[in-house]
């Protein structure tokens, strides 16, 4: 059930559960180029996930019953994700000639050294990866695992909907897949890039940088636009939905750009930079070619050309859509907009096509 890329699948459902929203999407391709076939956002109510952690099931699933019928897709098998924060990944090494099985059963062994929980508390899956570089007999193999309650609980809310659970992945790596799509957008001079990208959420902001398509190091750290929305609250006396929707749409009193917009701008800056500087004090980088900006909160308006004066850094919004054709059941608009906080469910949705 935790598939790790590599193992076959049909057509899934990207279904994203994040902190304040469930958003679902559904890819096919034809002619070697994928197309929107349909997508729908939910916002899901307060404190019903937190920190990435499902609280609510019953809430979580009926939103997620009112995303799928809303996105008209008869698609009823799902690929979700836990965050990497919930998932030990372990890179060892097995001799070349044990098959699937055997490896199976040899990693069932050995895991408990591995994994602080008790093995059967715990999703494991792997992949392996290649030859050793140190040994021709030896092959690097992924593992993957977290606890079972993780997946449970997103199998829980998908079934409340209707869906099946297909697949179970790693945020980290549907960023991954998803990035293959911005990665045809930067100028790379056909040199291997340093790409950092910044998943600005509700709650969370979570900065993956990824060096030639891999991803080398993942950080989350408490922040996003919640904050925002909470400040709207606050200093115009409206309900939380009302500022959230106040947020998106506009119609805010004319002081909201300077006293209101403006720092929280500067903030989300700070925060960036201050994420790179982490990356560059644990690695041997000191530098990044682009900041990708990702989630809700990156299409703010002023924020891309801020991000890079502050950081030196070329700066785009995802949108892995840009060279997608599009259905004819897509609003273009609206997906127009939700496309940088649509990166993950993307690649959940590209499982597909593994």
């Amino acid at each position: 059930m935790f598939g790790l890329p590599g193992k076959k699948s049909s057509t899934v459902l990207g279904v994203d559960i994040s902190s304040s929203s469930v958003k679902l999407l559904e890819l096919s391709k034809h002619g070697g180029r994928f197309r929107v076939d349909s997508y729908a956002v939910e916002p899901l109510p307060a404190d019903a996930v937190v920190e990435k952690n499902i609280t609510n099931v019953e809430a979580v699933g009926e939103v997620l019953k009112r995303v799928a019928s809303k996105s008209r897709s008869s698609v009823k098998q799902a690929a979700v994700a836990v965050s990497g924060s919930a998932v030990i990944t372990k890179t060892i090494e097995m001799d070349s000639g044990l098959n699937e099985f055997e490896m199976e059963d040899q990693i069932g062994i050995e895991a408990d050294q591995y994994i602080p929980y008790p093995l059967d508390e715990v999703a494991l899956d792997f992949e392996v990866q290649g030859p050793s570089d140190s040994n021709p007999d030896k092959v690097e193999v992924l593992l993957a695992a977290c606890r079972k309650e993780n997946v449970d609980v997103r199998e829980d809310a998908l079934e409340i909907a209707g869906l099946n659970t297909k697949i179970v992945d790693v945020e980290a790596y549907a960023l991954e897949r998803a990035y293959t799509l911005i990665e045809q957008q930067l100028d790379s001079q056909g040199e291997e890039l340093v790409v950092a990208i910044v998943d600005l959420g509700a709650t969370m902001t979570t900065l993956s940088v990824l060096a030639g398509g891999k991803t080398v190091y993942t950080r989350e750290q408490i922040f996003g636009g919640r904050q925002l929305t909470e400040e709207i609250q606050r200093r115009y006396g409206v309900s939380f939905e009302e500022a959230g929707l106040a947020k998106k749409k506009g119609g805010l009193p004319d002081d909201y750009e300077e006293e209101v917009l403006g720092p929280f701008r500067e903030a989300v800056v700070q925060q960036v930079a201050r994420a790179l500087q982490f990356f560059f004090g644990a690695s041997q980088y000191n530098s990044v070619d682009y900041v990708v900006l990702a989630g809700g909160t990156a299409s703010i308006q002023g924020l891309v050309e801020m991000v890079e004066e502050k950081t030196g850094t070329r700066t785009l919004v995802a949108n892995p859509f840009a060279d997608m054709s599009i259905g004819s059941r897509v609003n273009v608009s609206a997906l127009s907009n939700d496309a940088p906080s649509l990166m993950i469910a993307c690649g959940l949705a590209m499982r597909s096509f593994d």
